[in-house]
Formats: structure tokens, sequence, C-alpha cells
């Protein structure tokens, strides 16, 4: 019983592990394809600076457009644009 549970989570696995595995590599196809497709997105950039007490104080730093890969994942060392539109707070860590 336990190594028929076994074997079929294994395949479960491999099969996920494949199909993530084909979709990825379509997407870096297409978006070779059609030539490295860019855009911007308007996104706020804070920093957040710890502070006495295991306290953290919260500056806003503005906006500004970062550039976008259209694809589903992260191509060409840039963020897919779905992700940057979805979550457009962008958060850096202070000294």
């Amino acid at each position: 019983m336990i190594r028929w549970l076994f074997v079929w989570m294994l395949r479960i696995v491999a099969v996920v592990a494949v199909l993530f595995a084909i979709v990825y590599t379509g997407d870096w196809a297409i978006y070779r394809l059609r030539g490295s497709p860019q855009s911007k997105v308007t996104v706020n950039k804070f920093v957040s600076i710890p502070q006495k007490a295991r306290k953290t104080e919260i500056d806003f730093l503005g906006t500004f457009d970062a550039p976008c890969a259209v694809a589903l994942f992260d191509q060409g060392g840039e963020s897919a644009c779905w992700q940057l539109r979805r979550n457009p707070d962008i958060g850096i860590e202070g000294q």
C-alpha cells in the first residue's frame, strides 16, 4: 500500500516537472521569436530602515518606470509585466 502510494506520488511529481519544463521552454521560445518584447510598468519604491527596539521605518522613495518582459515567466533578466502590475510596490532593505 505504501509502495503503491509512493510510486503514484513519484509519477505525479515527474509529470508536473515535465509540464513545467514544456511550458517554460515554450514561453522562452515565443519570447525570443517575438523579438524579446519589453514594456514598462510604473512601480512604487520603498526603503525599510531598521530602528531601535526592533522597529522599522518605511520611507516612500517615489515612483518610476520599471522595464519588464512581456512573457509568462521572468525572461531576459527582467520580471514579467503581469507580476509587476499585480505587485507594483518594490521594497529595498536599508542598512
